[in-house]
C-alpha cells in the first residue's frame, strides 16, 4: 500500500479531534494532495474490510491491498455512499451476510431509518448490518434500529480511521470458540460469572462484534522475555 495509515486518531461523531501538539486535524497529520473526503472514506472503508475479515467473513485480497490512488479512481473525490457499501458473506457460511451501510452528513432520523430499513429488507441472508455515520444519530433513530430483525453496529467514521488492533499496544486476540470455552470452565471449574468481565463498549469487543458470554484470551506481550495470558468474558 503506498499510502501510510500509521496515525494516531482520537475522533467523535464522525469528526476528528487529533492534536498532536500543533493543533494540527489527524486527517492533515499526513500529506495528501487530493480531497479530505476521498482520504477518510477510504482509510474508513479499508478498515472496515480488515474488520470483516477479522470476524471471518470473506474478503479479497485486492480490497485490502486498494491503494488511496486506486480509490479515488474508482470513487473519485467525493464518493457515492450506495457504491461505497460493502456486502459480504461469512467463510463458515455463505448464506450469512454482513452489510456495511456508509450513512451520509445529515443527522440520522426516523425518517432515515425507515428508508434504508425498507431498502435492505430484501437482501437475503443478512444477519448484521454495520451504519458507519458522520453525523448524529437522535434517540428516536436509535429506538428503531432496535426493531431490525437482525443485529444492527453502529460506528462513527471517526473510529474507522484506524485499525486499532494494529497499534503496536494492542494485545493479542483470540476469541473462543463454544467448544474452547468449555474446556476452559471445566478444567478451572468455573463458570461464567466467575471469569472477569469486559463491557460492550470496550473498542476491541466493537471491533470483533461480540456478543454477550463470548469469552475471548488474551496475550499481552512483554518482548523479547516473556508474555501474560488473561481470560475475559463480554458483560
Amino acid at each position: 500500500m503506498e499510502e501510510t495509515r500509521d496515525v494516531e486518531w482520537h475522533c467523535e461523531n464522525g469528526v476528528s479531534t487529533f492534536d498532536d501538539g500543533t493543533h494540527s486535524h489527524c486527517i492533515a497529520k499526513t500529506v495528501d494532495d487530493g480531497g479530505v473526503d476521498s482520504k477518510r472514506f477510504y482509510l474508513a472503508r479499508t478498515t472496515a474490510f480488515e474488520m470483516l475479515r477479522d470476524r471471518g467473513y470473506q474478503v479479497s485480497d485486492a480490497e485490502l491491498s486498494c491503494s488511496l490512488s486506486e480509490f479515488r479512481s474508482a470513487f473519485g473525490e467525493k464518493p457515492d455512499l450506495e457504491r461505497l457499501r460493502i456486502c459480504v458473506s461469512l467463510r463458515s457460511d455463505f448464506r450469512k451476510k454482513i452489510l456495511v451501510v456508509f450513512m451520509g452528513s445529515e443527522p440520522i432520523t426516523v425518517k432515515s431509518i425507515h428508508a434504508l430499513h425498507s431498502e435492505i429488507s430484501s437482501t437475503q441472508g443478512l444477519q448484521v448490518l454495520i451504519l458507519v455515520s458522520q453525523s448524529k444519530m437522535n434517540h428516536f433513530a436509535q429506538k428503531e434500529l432496535a426493531t431490525f430483525p437482525f443485529t444492527v453496529e453502529t460506528f462513527p467514521i471517526g473510529d474507522l480511521l484506524v485499525n486499532i488492533t494494529k497499534h503496536t499496544a494492542q494485545p493479542k486476540i483470540e476469541i473462543l470458540t463454544k467448544e474452547e470455552k468449555q474446556e476452559l470452565l471445566s478444567k478451572h471449574g468455573i463458570e461464567d460469572k466467575q471469569i472477569p468481565f469486559l463491557q460492550e463498549k470496550d473498542s476491541f469487543v466493537r471491533y470483533y462484534g461480540l456478543k454477550k458470554k463470548q469469552v475471548v484470551k488474551i496475550t499481552y506481550s512483554k518482548e523479547p522475555v516473556d508474555s501474560f495470558v488473561t481470560y475475559r468474558c463480554i458483560d
